[in-house]
């Protein structure tokens, strides 16, 4: 599969489809897999279609991460640990949201990309992550901080900024790193 090196993120959610199509049917090699992904996630366009897809899909490629998965991801520590955790925020917030709309199927879609999201965390065990994550934590108990304007661009209101913090820290496995400043 080739992957252009200035993909934009409508290319990237459509390779990404098509991607998944092959891995599903067993068409591409487990380093073929590996090097489509580690190009798409290279670039901040192709990481955002590649997560949107991926974490969204309707099959269960993302419920089990392969090691080609896991492996692509630890190659781009400049873009993947960031998506990562603002995908973990913005899942966990989407979902409250819609639970007060009553829209609880919505909702269980939103927790499916949480915990598909969390599980990736797990696998990829990147130091970003929990740098990341300590100062997304900070900044969603504060309301300042290096992701406030992250915060502030999606308009969590307390109660959303209450619960990311808590992801933070599940990611953080409840203990909260010093920020380096």
């Amino acid at each position: 599969m080739n992957i252009p090196e200035t993909v934009t993120f409508e290319e990237a959610l459509t390779l990404t489809q098509s991607l998944m199509s092959q891995m599903s049917t067993g068409e591409l090699s487990p380093s073929e897999i590996e090097q489509a992904i580690a190009q798409l996630v290279n670039t901040q366009n192709g990481a955002r279609g590649f997560f949107v897809t991926y974490l969204t899909s309707e099959g269960t490629l993302a419920d089990n991460p392969s090691p080609e998965v896991i492996g692509a991801l630890q190659s781009s520590p400049e873009v993947v640990p960031e998506l990562l955790v603002k995908n973990l925020a913005m899942s966990t917030a989407t979902a409250l949201n819609h639970r007060r709309n009553g829209k609880e199927d919505i909702a269980q879609k939103s927790d499916q990309v949480r915990a598909r999201t969390i599980h990736l965390i797990e696998q990829i065990k990147m130091t970003q992550v929990s740098e990341i994550a300590a100062e997304l934590h900070e900044s969603a108990k504060t309301y300042e901080g290096n992701y406030k304007a992250f915060l502030k661009r999606w308009q969590y209101d307390a109660e959303q900024r209450q619960i990311i913090a808590e992801a933070m820290a599940e990611v953080l496995g409840g203990r909260e790193l010093k920020i380096k400043n």
